[in-house]
């Protein structure tokens, strides 16, 4: 119901459609999406990554700094690549260690990578005096000097989040997880304990680094299946949670940072690996009191679902007066087309204030920039990908209702700009704006900034095209074959 098809002159067609068009005289569109400014989904807040695992592999590398956190034109890798522009860093509080307790030591098998073995920086429950020899301030350098190259490029919104409690307050001192999976592997008298750890965190960043956590996430999926058993093939610090202790976790949170003078800083809650159990804990759990959602100050849920009611899991949260972030997103394509897929049906229905990649650099297909052993290796059309929505939607922005599901919009109500980002699945189309419900749509004429990223092989890298004019109150563009493009329209006005 959403697409239709009319005929409209044409305007911003790449050269190799012109001669058809001359021939024609007109342009059929294939269909027209009408973009809504009453629409108000949010003020966005940014895109972003965690750190952990790849900051742990690589440390501090200024190139690399620019390339995700700065808008600059980059030469990197004998590249010249677009900067991503991210200013949201989820930072992860280790739950590991080398050190011995009383003849206990951590205990993780094989299959805990060394990359993710975050160092933490409690090292025993002999004192919570930060300045005391149980706390180790020169642990994980790696992950947070690279904190500070993202804030030095202008990253502004600090996420501090948990895998797992340190290995010594753990059930089996494996960061892992318990042998059962679905079985919490903290210990009954340490989550005032590990809440304790992560609001000293916080406050210690405060007090030493420069770095102001907006938030501190207690847990990471905490429904998942997180086994230590001898055959699990887990490779990373995890911790189940049942819903009564999730709740009990996120109290404790919350009073640690007050305890801290740090009331003004939110915890955030759940991190559900999908929108479906993300619903369930928030709606359909009787442990989430009132006293509990009080102490949520943001919805994080992750994506790897593909799927789900995310309009569901908007309304819920919205009914309780809370945002939500997209606090990890992962997927296994190269070409990016998956990403802008899940991308748009998120902000579009689930209505995120930020969005948050899970490792910007990973192995495989995984990453925007591979990283395999430690060594980085190509750049994927997935960054490029990245690069139409980072670089060109940024915090402050309105998201706003674009009338397609393929399509999403922010408006620059300081600056009077409209941002269109639009997806093409198919073999090429051409697609009509229409932008009749703005008072203001832009001077007849004016030119329209247009970068496209084609993500065949061999296709456009996010490519700019000063060929698109305003008409009227609407524009045209050809979209070739599986691409993503950008739009900026000045002097529009609500």
């Amino acid at each position: 119901m959403e697409r239709r098809t009319v005929l409209r002159g044409l305007v911003g067609v790449p050269v190799g459609a012109m001669a058809v068009v001359a021939a024609a005289g007109t342009a059929r569109a294939d269909f027209t999406t009408t973009v809504n400014p009453s629409a108000n989904w949010g003020t966005w807040e940014g895109w972003g990554t965690s750190l952990a695992w790849w900051a742990n592999q690589l440390g501090p590398q200024e190139d690399l700094a620019d390339v995700l956190f700065s808008r600059k034109t980059v030469q990197f890798r004998g590249r010249t690549l677009p900067g991503l522009g991210m200013n949201v860093v989820r930072y992860n509080a280790g739950a590991s260690g080398t050190n011995s307790i009383a003849g206990r030591t951590m205990q993780p098998a094989p299959t805990l990578d060394g990359f993710k073995r975050i160092e933490g920086y409690q090292r025993d429950w002999y004192s919570a005096d930060p300045q005391s020899a149980s706390w180790n301030w020169n642990a994980d350098a790696n992950q947070r000097d690279m904190m500070w190259l993202a804030r030095d490029r202008g990253a502004d919104k600090f996420e501090l989040f948990s895998n797992s409690p340190m290995w010594w307050m753990l059930k089996n001192d494996d960061p892992r997880g318990a042998p059962n999976g679905y079985t919490c592997n903290l210990r009954d008298d340490n989550f005032g304990r590990h809440a304790a750890y992560l609001a000293t965190v916080a406050r210690y960043a405060h007090d030493h680094w420069g770095i102001d956590f907006a938030s501190v996430q207690p847990v990471n999926e905490p429904g998942a299946d997180w086994a230590a058993a001898p055959n699990s093939p887990a490779g990373q610090e995890g911790c189940h949670y049942d819903r009564p202790q999730l709740a009990e976790i996120i109290r404790q949170t919350r009073s640690q940072l007050d305890a801290r003078d740090l009331g003004w800083m939110m915890v955030a809650g759940l991190d559900d690996w999908g929108v479906s159990s993300a619903v369930s804990n928030w709606a359909g759990n009787s442990d989430f009191n009132a006293a509990t959602r009080a102490a949520v100050g943001r919805v994080n849920v992750h994506g790897y679902e593909f799927g789900g009611d995310r309009d569901a899991l908007y309304k819920v949260v919205a009914a309780d007066g809370k945002n939500i972030w997209m606090s990890e997103y992962g997927d296994g394509d190269t070409s990016g087309m998956v990403l802008a897929q899940n991308l748009n049906f998120d902000l579009r229905w689930l209505h995120p204030t930020a969005w948050v990649m899970w490792q910007i650099l990973d192995w495989e297909n995984y990453g925007a920039i591979t990283l395999t052993n430690g060594v980085i290796g190509a750049v994927n059309a997935k960054y490029f990908v990245l690069a139409q929505y980072m670089r060109h939607i940024r915090p402050g922005m309105r998201i706003i209702d674009a009338g397609n599901p393929d399509a999403v919009a922010a408006y620059d109500s300081v600056n009077h700009k409209l941002v269109i980002v639009a997806v093409n699945h198919g073999e090429g189309k051409m697609i009509d704006f229409d932008l009749s419900r703005f008072s203001g749509p832009g001077q007849d004429g004016a030119l329209i900034g247009r970068w496209a990223t084609g993500t065949n092989p061999g296709g456009e890298r996010y490519q700019y095209y000063a060929d698109t004019l305003v008409r009227g109150n609407r524009f045209w563009s050809y979209f070739n074959a599986r691409t993503v493009q950008t739009f900026e329209i000045s002097d529009v006005y609500l």
